[in-house]
């Protein structure tokens, strides 16, 4: 076989490869029933800092769908405060998922991005060892500069971790809802507009992993 005919063989069969590994779908994740617990672990972004308590996107979740939807958002927490309160949480709700949006404020502060990933990985571990399923909500990478920019993107620790742990990440959605001035209440806040949109895009990355039908 000579070298030419080798190479064309070679680049046909990648080809294949790469048209199958297209064609997978995302893997399913286990459905979740009506009236099931889903807890919302975050900070003020959770919380619906910048709108009324109704227009947080954890109770538009819950208004779109038949779980309870527990808003366990606290303002100014950081990624070491959630986890410090994570095991109380889990044992009053013993929720079927943990939605985990976390780290804003330990990048605004300009704390240890490592130490962030570090929490972030025990809080996804624990929801895990509980029997809970986990979904990590990408953050971006807050500073007052980006945000008056319009410029806003996902700390690259998120998809570190879903891929190290092996869990569905939602990317994209507060980076972008953050960069549009009519979406937010202030630099690092959604207003009621904003936590509408995330909640939209919440519901769709759910129906689409299979936790919503």
């Amino acid at each position: 076989m000579d070298i030419f005919l080798r190479r064309r063989l070679l680049l046909a069969a990648l080809a294949t490869t790469a048209l199958g590994a297209c064609g997978q779908k995302t893997p399913k994740m286990q459905a979740l029933p009506a009236h099931a617990a889903i807890l919302a672990l975050g900070d003020s972004l959770t919380q619906g800092v910048g709108a009324k308590p109704h227009e947080a996107w954890p109770t538009l979740l819950e208004e779109r769908t038949d779980w309870e939807v527990i808003n366990a958002g606290i303002s100014g927490h950081t990624s070491a405060q959630a986890l410090e309160r994570l095991p109380d949480l889990l044992d009053e709700y013993q929720p079927a998922l943990v939605i985990v949006c976390i780290g804003g404020n330990d990048f605004l502060r300009q704390m240890s991005a490592q130490a962030a990933k570090d929490n972030i990985r025990r809080i996804c571990q624990q929801v895990q060892a509980s029997g809970a399923q986990v979904l990590l909500v990408a953050v971006p990478q807050f500073s007052l500069l980006a945000a008056g920019t319009g410029r806003l993107s996902d700390h690259p620790l998120y998809q570190e971790l879903a891929k190290e742990l092996k869990i569905p990440l939602l990317e994209g959605a507060w980076a972008e809802i953050l960069s549009k001035p009519q979406w937010r209440s202030d630099q690092v806040h959604a207003n009621a507009e904003g936590y509408a949109q995330f909640a939209q895009k919440m519901q769709v990355f759910m129906h689409e992993h299979g936790w919503l039908k």
